[in-house]
């Protein structure tokens, strides 16, 4: 049981915003589905909204999967989770996506979060059992060109969290959602610069739009992590072999901030009520900071991200994470490398932390392995 709750804890203060100097914490319920799942992403500070097209769009921006230059693609992706803490918590997911035609693309995939093998024990010690609590979710998306350069897509998303306990006086459950995303994609036509080509890449994505849910029986309801996505890239095309893209994204919750109240009476001091519908909480969560527009701004995170590309064959990666050291202080920087094989691509990350708040990737080397084939489309 100790084990459960310390991992619970860790999960929450490194998805979550929180702040350390004000009683003001951002909660969510399913941290895990902002969890980046790829190597590619986690060796460029954990950005994918406007990168180029890869067998992991499904999770940063559906919307992307029209740009790609294959018919079908698959990527598969395991993390160890919290390693420094335990050695069986781990993130899993699997991806398809099949390009139509020129127009248009569906994708699907399937993420797990395991919690490992939880030891039960009853007051006097003694083992009763064990339990695997874990979550997942099952999602499906489709993209259609709308211009040249320009795309969206649209995505439903099926979100189980099984952390209920089967010993007496435990009110945890087994909780069941629904969500859906919103997203879109620029991606300018290769120019001549002087020197150099280059192409403009942007795009959004508003994710894990969804109802409040319990996570006990009778309890109070949480937001989901509804999640705003916005970022730009440029590509400096050196010539035929060798490329440089540079990223910026910014991601905030759609989350409405928890007002300061009156120890004793309940009432709030600043800020306003965050015991508001999912839709109403969206547009409060831009306005509700009880610090002001000041502290709506520590809720933006930002991460830059490089990649270098030679041939298709070889690419190397470098990013940094930043958070508001009242919102979390994740602040993290982040190295990683490629390699295709025809049609198999390896990926791996590392994460070097920057702050003295513990990250659940320390010490952990990421590896993805994503396939592409069918027919090859040539890019816009």
């Amino acid at each position: 049981m100790k084990k459960f709750f310390l991992i619970l804890i860790a999960i929450a203060s490194s998805i979550s915003s929180y702040a350390q100097d004000e009683p003001n914490t951002i909660t969510t319920a399913a941290p895990f589905l902002m969890i980046a799942p790829d190597a590619r992403s986690g060796a460029m500070g954990d950005i994918g909204v406007a990168t180029s097209p890869d067998a992991n769009s499904q999770h940063f921006n559906p919307a992307k999967y029209v740009f790609s230059d294959s018919q079908y693609t698959i990527g598969v992706n395991y993390t160890p989770w919290l390693r420094n803490l335990t050695n069986d918590v781990f993130v899993s997911s699997l991806t398809f996506s099949n390009k139509i035609d020129e127009k248009s693309a569906w994708a699907t995939s399937l993420k797990f979060f395991s919690l490992g093998t939880i030891e039960l024990t009853d007051a006097g010690g003694n083992t009763i059992g064990s339990e695997n609590p874990n979550e997942l979710s099952l999602d499906a998306s489709y993209s259609l060109l709308l211009s040249e350069s320009f795309s969206m897509g649209i995505g439903v998303r099926y979100i189980r969290s099984d952390f209920a306990l089967r010993v007496e006086n435990s009110d945890l459950k087994t909780v069941n959602a629904f969500a859906v995303d919103v997203a879109g994609y620029f991606q300018s036509e290769e120019k001549n610069f002087g020197d150099f080509n280059g192409r403009w890449r942007g795009g959004f994505n508003i994710s894990n739009v969804g109802p409040k849910v319990s996570l006990t029986d009778g309890g109070r309801e949480s937001f989901i992590p509804t999640n705003l996505r916005l970022g730009g890239g440029f590509d400096f095309i050196l010539d035929d072999l060798n490329t440089i893209t540079a990223n910026l994204e910014f991601n905030k919750l759609l989350v409405p901030t928890p007002p300061l109240r009156d120890s004793e009476t309940g009432e709030i001091i600043e800020g306003q009520d965050d015991e508001v519908g999912f839709v109403a909480g969206i547009f409060q969560s831009f306005g509700d900071a009880p610090g002001g527009f000041s502290e709506e701004l520590k809720e933006f995170t930002w991460a830059l991200g490089a990649e270098y590309e030679y041939d298709k064959t070889f690419a190397f990666r470098a990013g940094y994470f930043n958070e508001s050291d009242l919102k979390g202080a994740r602040k993290f920087f982040t190295l990683g490398a490629g390699f295709r094989f025809k049609s198999t691509k390896l990926d791996m990350s590392y994460l070097i932390n920057s702050t003295d708040i513990n990250n659940p990737l320390e010490n952990t080397l990421r590896f993805s392995l994503s396939f592409n084939f069918g027919d090859i489309y040539e890019s816009f």
